[in-house]
């Protein structure tokens, strides 16, 4: 009996230890339970659904939940957090949506390799460290977030169509190891701010449009370098030309490391023969060109002699030029002075003297031989003492008055679309199929100076590349004719829609007019702190903001400034600014700067808010100027609540509209210097869009706007 309970007691015990080690085992490979950040959840459902939700990205959900614990494609946590999303060589297409600053514990992002199009989003995870998006069909600039990446080692952005100059956005990123901006269509000089990468070891910006020298390079810690098939010019530093890896190939780089020359003198003798444009793929040790210069060294006696009788010979040739000049220069005076007057024409009183001299050593040069009458591709001196050279290229295309003439049957009334300060706008059907807008500008507006500037305006406006702003697509220079040729934004102005919209079912919603905002705001971001040197709109209003079939905002007439008067003080109000837009210190003194740009913006804002004109005397007289009558009442819930377009019906959240009336308030500031850049309310608009719920969010909805219709204010969005 004592036997069979000792069997029993050991049965039992393992019967225990059985169960034990069962459940310690179904408790070891039970799936955790994950639950992923919420705000990572969120920014992962609206990347997926702006890449247009491919199938590629296995386990992702718009509805997803769980990234972390549903093992979605590409994506690493560390906890309920998302460390790492690398999706690249996915053949994925649409947008990054606008949520990925939300990523905070992001330290990685690749998404090369695809055919995502568009801009990179201005917000960007701000904790990240290797970024690579590569290989894609972006365009746009580098966005201005990636100077607040002080964690970032490594950027890769080559292979797009980013423009038109990168930005001087690098100073704080001391750990940034290797950038590549290659293979886009950048311009301009390098940043100064590359200066400061002390860490950077790997640089490459090849295949884009530089100018100016290397200099900013000279002092960095680099291993490999590549700025081949570029534009630059000048001496190349010695540090540069010392490096482990270095190509250049493909510029007009000076023979010989830079010896510090003075300015505008010619190479040191012997190397002038040596032009870099067509030099070696890789620069090797500066050994080689030290061992050719010692085995020139010596001269044989037929090159002595050869080399002193040309020195004679150019002796003789300069006395006969001095004596030639002195008998000439009595009777030349007075066309000399004649002809540096003419390149003068529209200057400004009071040159710096650094402009004077500038000008007279451009005028000699000139006067040694004219330039033919019609040419107006010479150098030549603008209005401001600076050099104007006619010869950058102009991306538009030449059309000739004729076939103007055709597509618009003579410009017949038919044709006609708008009328502004600077003349006609026609619509214009071409043989192509291609509809385009005709600004025919009215000759009586631009004085004789204008018409002059009128190609080199063409050349500027021509190089604007941004999604929100109109393209212009061409030109006309004929036969005393000026006219700009748009792309055609065939739905309507935010003016019209806004204000004589017959149509109850096209009034814009809530979201669409949010969007609107955002639009044009990215669109002056761009002019303002994106282009170099500035572009100051000058006529910001809501007739010059068209819509397309998406309703996507795009601005118009940007750069057509340039064609009119100038001078800060100086300027026309018939043709910049208009009543109801302009900022107060532009009505008081003529002073029009990017900041009343920006009172501008704040008008515009005003109007998506109320509905109303900007000047309305059909009003009481207290309600006529919008500005006056709302600017009181913005920071007020209830007047505010009142100032709603009627046409919403009440169709929006309370704290979306307090949030965009504390943006226009700080805009329309009358003290030009307390209202924002256009950077800073770019950035209060994304995140006052980042605080939509995007649970009712539609696909279709992700990138343009709805019309208002009942089936789509079921879904309109919760800032």
């Amino acid at each position: 009996m004592g036997c069979v309970n000792r069997v029993f007691s050991l049965s039992m015990t393992r019967l225990v230890l059985t169960e034990s080690v069962l459940l310690g085992l179904i408790f070891v490979f039970t799936p955790a339970q994950c639950s992923t950040d919420s705000t990572d959840v969120q920014a992962l459902q609206v990347l997926y659904t702006s890449l247009n939700s491919p199938t590629e990205l296995t386990n992702w959900k718009s509805d997803g939940v769980d990234p972390c614990g549903e093992s979605w494609k590409g994506v690493t946590c560390e906890g309920s957090a998302v460390v790492s999303v690398d999706i690249s060589g996915l053949g994925l297409s649409g947008t990054m949506g606008y949520l990925l600053n939300d990523l905070m514990s992001l330290r990685t992002l690749d998404l090369s390799n695809n055919n995502i199009h568009d801009t990179i989003p201005y917000q960007l995870p701000p904790n990240i460290t290797s970024l690579n998006v590569a290989g894609n069909n972006i365009s746009g600039s580098l966005p201005y977030s990636i100077s607040n990446m002080v964690t970032l080692t490594y950027l890769n952005v080559s292979h797009n169509s980013l423009s038109p100059s990168v930005g001087d956005i690098f100073a704080n990123l001391p750990d940034l190891g290797t950038l590549d901006i290659s293979f886009n269509n950048f311009s301009g000089d390098l940043p100064v701010s590359f200066g400061s990468l002390s860490n950077l070891s790997l640089l490459y910006v090849q295949n884009n449009q530089f100018t100016g020298s290397l200099n900013v390079l000279s002092g960095l810690p680099l291993k490999t370098l590549n700025v081949a098939k570029n534009n630059f010019t000048g001496w190349i530093p010695q540090e540069l030309l010392s490096l482990p890896t270095f190509i250049y190939d493909g510029n007009s780089f000076d023979n010989g490391p830079a010896l510090v020359p003075p300015p505008f003198s010619p190479p040191p003798p012997g190397r002038s023969r040596n032009r870099h444009k067509t030099g070696s793929e890789t620069r090797t040790s500066p050994r080689a060109d030290a061992q050719s210069s010692e085995s020139d060294n010596g001269l044989s006696a037929g090159q002595i002699v050869g080399i002193a009788l040309g020195s004679l010979l150019v002796v003789v040739l300069a006395l006969l030029g001095v004596v030639f000049c002195i008998r000439r220069s009595k009777r030349k005076v007075s066309g000399a002075r004649a002809s540096r007057g003419s390149l003068s024409v529209g200057s400004n009183d009071g040159h710096t003297e650094m402009q004077e001299q500038r000008v007279k050593s451009v005028a000699a040069v000139i006067d040694l031989k004219p330039p033919p009458a019609e040419n107006v591709t010479v150098d030549r001196i603008s209005k401001y003492g600076y050099i104007n050279r006619m010869k950058s290229p102009i991306t538009a295309t030449s059309y000739t008055i004729a076939a103007l003439q055709t597509a618009t049957n003579s410009f017949s009334q038919e044709y006609l679309v708008g009328e502004g300060s600077l003349g006609r706008v026609y619509k214009a059907g071409f043989p192509n199929g291609k509809t385009m807008a005709i600004k025919k500008i009215d000759n009586a507006s631009l004085s004789l100076q204008e018409e002059d500037n009128f190609l080199e305006a063409v050349s500027n406006m021509s190089r604007l590349r941004h999604p929100n702003i109109v393209t212009l697509a061409g030109y006309c220079a004929e036969h005393g004719q000026r006219l700009l040729v748009y792309e055609y934004v065939g739905n309507s102005s935010l003016h019209d829609m806004l204000h004589f919209s017959d149509d109850g079912s096209k009034t814009l919603s809530w979201n669409a007019r949010v969007r609107v905002a955002l639009g044009t705001a990215r669109a002056l971001e761009y002019l303002h702190e994106v282009c170099l040197p500035s572009v100051v709109h000058r006529n910001f209003k809501s007739a010059n903001i068209l819509l397309d079939e998406e309703l996507n905002p795009h601005l118009s007439d940007c750069g057509v400034a340039a064609l009119t008067p100038n001078t800060e003080r100086q300027v026309s109000t018939q043709v910049v600014g208009s009543f109801g837009y302009s900022a107060p210190e532009f009505a008081l003194s003529g002073i029009y700067t990017v900041k009343s740009d920006v009172y501008s913006f704040g008008v515009v804002m005003l109007e998506l808010l109320t509905g109303r004109k900007p000047l309305d005397s059909s009003r009481v007289r207290p309600e006529q100027s919008l500005v006056r009558w709302a600017t009181p009442q913005l920071h007020d819930i209830d007047a505010l609540a009142k100032m709603v377009d009627p046409t919403l019906n009440g169709m929006y959240p309370a704290k979306s509209l307090s949030r965009f009336a504390d943006i226009i308030a700080l805009c329309v500031q009358p003290e030009p210097e307390f209202r924002p850049p256009m950077s800073e309310v770019v950035q209060a608009l994304v995140r006052l869009v980042q605080r939509a719920s995007v649970v009712n969010r539609r696909p279709s909805e992700e990138s343009g706007f709805v019309y208002k219709t009942p089936d789509h204010e079921a879904g309109y969005l919760s800032f």
